[in-house]
């Protein structure tokens, strides 16, 4: 942070992006950024905090854990003991500082060591030894019942082996894709023409949140359990071996649960610096990808004498890898044009493995950023997989020049169509193609956008449907998609039958509509009732992502009312304000656009928020704020259950709030809300407020 940055300003921009960063991290599975440079992100949030104790609330990143997944369509479920983070370290000086700590509090201590899986955490409960629930961890409180698709992991046993099985036990573990698997998961995938998966710890977790587990049965999904979170022994009493970390181990093993074969019980940290070195090296050997290891305690009760900060123990720590970097020659900058026309160039390497993966492509972000690292077409150039998840060119080896490089230029018209490339803005890094009409590069993005997860969720719909769609001329944009009928897709190769086939007794002939193709047309009928703020998204209205969305179906209800909205109106939606009011406003300002919404309200889109009458709007009008952690609730789901009875959810405290309702380690907001003299709830009160409005007060 340079001196001339504000503070505050820049704590409020650390934990935007690191808040936007976790969702789609835990929430869709689909990171934009490598976890080193997360990590990053998350040190600085952390220094800076230190420097300024003023700025950390309890709701800061630094003290919470993970991020609630909204509107999955899986249930809620709240762990009976939390599932928490851990610290990191990123040398042996931070691990050795760590055993240091715990040392001056405890003595010196064994410290069990294990790999530490990239892969999905999960907590399965099995009561009398029979497996009654699969939860993932969510915000580390609460988190999604993943029960059905966890049974069908051949691994995770339906019932506990053996005769001293605990009457209630929470088992923690990671769920992974093994590398092996996912390397023939896109074999087969590019052998079926279908674009391949990004790494296997994205994969794994969609598979585990699919809608249907027979999906989730079709991925050969394994796990490793590594702690015991609640823990009730039956009449035998408890084994002693619960008594130590190793012996946990043990007893997963014995009850039939896989635990990981490259765990250690170590001392001092010369013996740590050689198990780290070691498994450093051999992490491509394993049959799962790792980003580090875990260091833990092994007395279980000096864990609990050590204890907790609000988010991670402080008898663990995870150790992380330093980011892998290769060498391998760039030969070629090429420029890709997305959905809102911004032009984006980006590397081909020679391929190369890094990180377990081979990599031939790495973003090069904008012209700026090639000028910055330097880097020319021809060089040997540094190419890390940062945090084992996004390739990043780091520079060239100008050492390793011949002359024979040449310089890369950006160029002036776009790829695609052919129009002058512009900057949006006087100033602005980003080259944009302005013609969103008509340009095939754009139009095919967005149309496979619809299809995301983010969006509308249509599973057939990715870039290759969307570019078939529009080169053969069945979709001249977006506004179409959703009026496509079966004699439309027969004129589309991409979804028909290009030979005479019989299944089942029916004969079907060369140019029938495919199975992809009846999915597809079954995908977007469904896709019409999904709920009105995904549809805002899929309008690829710039700065307009899922949080404004839900805040302006909320509060303004439907799009024609959004549409007929004045810039004003549109900025006083909390959590909208001026930048996306303007954007709204000039993106309903241009005919085509207005074509799309006109189109798709006419083909049965759903234009209106669908509120469940049976919910009584026991706080229409009321604006709350809720502050610190409220027992039974997540961030999202008091957001969501204020809004489901038509009030307001606001994020600051003011005079015009009604209700502050106050959790344990609230923040700043519970002493305005004292010195305004506003009235303040406590959990109880919140519920009572819920069920029965101001009234039940």
């Amino acid at each position: 942070m340079s001196e001339t940055t504000n503070p505050r300003a820049r704590h409020q921009d650390l934990v935007q992006q690191i808040e936007e960063h976790r969702a789609r991290y835990y929430g869709d599975d689909a990171p934009t950024i490598s976890d080193a440079a997360y990590d990053a992100l998350e040190v600085e949030l952390r220094e800076l905090e230190a420097e300024h104790p003023e700025l950390a609330e309890p709701d800061s990143p630094t003290q919470t854990v993970g991020s609630a997944r909204a509107e999955t369509g899986f249930a809620s479920v709240q762990h009976r003991e939390r599932m928490m983070s851990l610290d990191n370290a990123f040398s042996i000086d931070e691990v050795e500082a760590w055993l240091l700590r715990v040392a001056r509090e405890v003595g010196e201590q064994e410290v069990v060591c294990e790999p530490k899986i990239d892969g999905l955490s999960i907590s399965l409960t099995y009561v009398d030894g029979e497996l009654t629930r699969g939860v993932t961890r969510g915000d580390g409180t609460t988190g999604e019942d993943v029960t059905a698709n966890v049974r069908t992991i051949a691994s995770i046993p339906a019932r506990l082996a053996g005769d001293h099985v605990p009457a209630l036990v929470e088992v923690r573990g990671e769920v992974f894709l093994p590398v092996a698997a996912f390397e023939q998961l896109n074999d087969r995938l590019r052998a079926e023409g279908k674009d391949p998966y990004a790494n296997p710890r994205n994969t794994a977790a969609g598979s585990l949140r699919q809608k249907d587990s027979a999906v989730t049965a079709q991925r050969p999904l394994d796990v490793t359990t590594y702690a015991l979170g609640a823990l009730e022994w039956g009449p035998q009493g408890a084994d002693a071996r619960a008594e130590t970390q190793a012996g946990v181990y043990a007893l997963l093993e014995q009850w039939g649960l896989p635990v990981s074969a490259h765990v250690k019980t170590l001392s001092g940290v010369a013996a740590i610096d050689d198990y780290l070195g070691d498994l450093e090296q051999r992490r491509h050997d394993l049959i799962h990808e790792i980003d580090g290891a875990v260091l833990k305690v092994n007395s279980r009760a000096v864990q609990a004498q050590l204890g907790s900060t609000s988010r991670a123990p402080r008898w663990a720590v995870a150790y992380k890898f330093p980011p892998e970097e290769v060498h391998t020659v760039l030969e070629d900058i090429r420029v890709d044009v997305g959905r809102t026309g911004r032009v984006t160039p980006y590397g081909v390497m020679t391929p190369v493995t890094v990180a377990g993966s081979t990599v031939t492509f790495a973003t090069l972000h904008n012209k700026h950023e090639v000028k910055r690292k330097g880097v020319l077409i021809g060089d040997t150039v540094v190419l890390r997989k940062a945090g084992d998840v996004i390739p990043e060119i780091v520079g060239p080896v100008v050492a390793a020049r011949t002359g024979n490089e040449t310089e890369w230029q950006m160029p002036e018209g776009c790829p695609s169509c052919g129009m002058a490339l512009v900057e949006q803005r006087q100033g602005d890094k980003d080259m944009r193609c302005p013609n969103a009409r008509a340009c095939p590069a754009q139009i095919i993005d967005r149309i496979a956008f619809i299809g995301g997860r983010g969006a509308l969720d249509i599973e057939v719909l990715g870039e290759k449907a969307a570019a078939a769609l529009v080169a053969e001329g069945v979709l001249e944009n977006e506004a179409g998609l959703f009026s496509l009928t079966e004699d439309d897709l027969t004129g589309v190769s991409l979804f028909t039958l290009d030979a005479d086939s019989k299944k089942d007794g029916v004969e079907r002939k060369a140019g029938d509509l495919s199975t992809n193709g009846a999915r597809l047309l079954e995908n977007l009928q469904a896709a019409k009732t999904q709920d009105l703020w995904r549809v805002l998204v899929s309008l690829s209205i710039r700065h307009v992502g899922p949080t404004a969305s839900r805040a302006l179906a909320g509060a303004l209800g439907s799009i024609p009312a959004i549409r007929a909205a004045s810039e004003a109106e549109l900025a006083a939606v909390d959590g909208v304000g001026p930048t996306i009011a303007d954007s709204i406003r000039r993106w309903f300002e241009v005919d085509w656009h207005c074509d799309i919404v006109d189109q798709w309200a006419a083909a049965g889109v759903r234009m209106e928020e669908e509120r469940d009458e049976s919910i009584p709007q026991t706080l229409a009008g009321l604006t709350v704020v809720a502050t610190g952690s409220l027992e039974g609730f997540t961030r999202d789901s008091v957001k969501e259950a204020i809004h489901a009875r038509g009030g307001k959810a606001s994020s600051s405290v003011s005079k015009k709030t009604d209700f502050v309702v106050v959790g344990e380690n609230a923040g700043s907001k519970a002493t305005k809300a004292e010195e305004l003299g506003l009235p303040v709830l406590d959990v109880e009160g919140f519920r009572n407020l819920l069920e029965h409005g101001p009234e039940g007060l």
